[in-house]
């Protein structure tokens, strides 16, 4: 097996998929570390769950699934990009955006109370939420970012970070009232 330390990267590039290689503050770099800080906040949900939650366990670990996706897509370079959607790779769709509405939904539906800005620290689990909430719409301020250095971003993923934000704040609205400790 060989080693992760390939020392490739140790003059500051990194390699994007294909090849190309880039400095490791490049914006599209930037975007894909931001994703993956996402993946690992929503990681750290995981935790915080317990018998009863194999729904969210479950839908967590699609969505962690759909970062990879998006991850591997920001990771080409713009010549590279129609090569990448004509590959085998998973890519996000609308069909991912629907199920993010449908969770939506269904929290809209059970009539959850707020009222003004949220505090975040109700309780462990509101407050892991929350953090992959902020990591999100982080995520989503680099992603559209990207155009403007020379990266187009397909629309579907912009209305995917955007619905998973707000996925996220009402499951951080739900454990405020619903967690062990919520007060």
């Amino acid at each position: 097996m060989s080693s992760i330390a390939t020392r490739t990267g140790d003059d500051g590039s990194t390699g994007l998929l294909y090849g190309q290689r880039v400095r490791k503050d490049h914006p599209q770099i930037e975007a894909v570390g931001v994703f993956d800080e996402l993946n690992v906040a929503l990681g750290a949900i995981k935790p915080q769950l317990g018998a009863g939650d194999a729904a969210l366990v479950e839908l967590i670990r699609s969505l962690q699934q759909s970062l990879v996706a998006l991850m591997g897509e920001l990771a080409c370079a713009e010549a590279d990009a129609a090569r990448y959607a004509a590959s085998k790779f998973a890519k996000i769709g609308d069909d991912d955006t629907a199920r993010l509405d449908a969770g939506i939904a269904a929290l809209e539906a059970k009539g959850l109370k707020f009222d003004g800005w949220a505090t975040p620290g109700a309780n462990a689990r509101a407050a892991a939420i929350e953090h992959a909430r902020v990591t999100a719409r982080r995520a989503e301020r680099r992603l559209v970012g990207l155009p403007a250095h020379g990266r187009s971003v397909r629309p579907e993923l912009l209305r995917f970070v955007n619905r998973l934000a707000d996925l996220l704040w009402l499951l951080a609205r739900e454990a405020e009232h619903t967690a062990p400790g919520a007060r």
